[in-house]
């Protein structure tokens, strides 16, 4: 099917749009850390049932699950647990704002490490797609107030979650280029080598135990939880590497650095009005 890869983009675009309208009410109640831990077990669980009701092919290398690991602790641990800070303190708006230059920093580390060359026709293209989408995040209403504003450990964890993510693509194309894997194997590895590291720190923190235990008697937070994991990690991360399966990482990233446009009609809805 020809532009897969790039449909895949924008699809991973739309789904990660929608994720952080449903986890950032979350994350007020139960921090960013024990969000991300709480996503990725139900994603997890969610991708386990797929590769066995589907009876999908398992065959992976001990090479490839080396490189997915490690893309899922930098990408998932590291990327993530900043994204979903920065969100806590500046909102999904203005977060994905200082996200835009992600495509650039993926695009960069393609070129030293994947030898991935772009076109004169390509690199215009992520400048005036990174431009627009600047453009757009940065317009403002003035007649309602804002319910987040920039901060300095804002800025500094969205920096931190676009270096992270776009470096996490790194190790997951080399797995892909030595050989085929399913997609849906691919985020449960990922996905697996993030909770694998989550997992100390929950247990020896108890004050994430009993916030578990309250958060599951809240049908607003499971729910809210539930749905966002679906819709981010579950279908994003997936599509997100049928992305970079079948076009450049550099390509791929300024697609799906789309989302803050298409945040827009969405944050209209959710929020009347008053931009994040």
């Amino acid at each position: 099917m020809p532009f897969i890869g790039e449909l895949s983009a924008l699809l991973t675009a739309f789904f990660w749009s929608v994720s952080p309208f449903f986890f950032t009410n979350v994350i007020l109640k139960v921090g960013s850390i024990n969000l991300n831990i709480y996503r990725l077990a139900l994603a997890e669980a969610l991708l386990f049932l797929t590769i066995i009701l589907f009876n999908i092919d398992y065959s992976i290398s001990t090479q490839q699950i080396v490189l997915l690991s490690l893309s899922g602790v930098i990408g998932l641990v590291i990327g993530d647990s900043f994204l979903f800070a920065s969100y806590k303190r500046m909102g999904p708006r203005l977060t994905v704002l200082i996200m835009s230059f992600n495509p650039a920093v993926a695009a960069i580390l393609a070129f030293f490490i994947l030898g991935e060359l772009l076109s004169f026709v390509n690199i215009i293209g992520m400048l005036t797609t990174m431009l627009g989408i600047a453009i757009v995040v940065q317009e403002r209403d003035t007649g309602n107030s804002k319910l987040f504003k920039v901060t300095r450990k804002g800025v500094f964890f969205a920096g931190m979650a676009a270096i992270g993510q776009g470096f996490g693509l790194i190790p997951a194309k080399i797995a892909f280029e030595l050989g085929e894997i399913n997609s849906f194997l691919a985020t449960f590895v990922r996905i697996a080598a993030a909770i694998a590291c989550f997992i100390p720190y929950f247990l020896l923190k108890k004050s994430s135990i009993a916030t578990l235990k309250s958060s599951i008697k809240d049908r607003k937070i499971v729910g809210m939880t539930l749905l966002g994991s679906i819709i981010g990690p579950y279908l994003g991360v997936t599509f997100s590497f049928i992305a970079i399966m079948h076009t450049k990482i550099g390509i791929a990233s300024t697609l799906m650095a789309t989302m803050p446009i298409m945040m827009l009609p969405l944050s209209y809805l959710v929020y009347k009005k008053k931009h994040l």
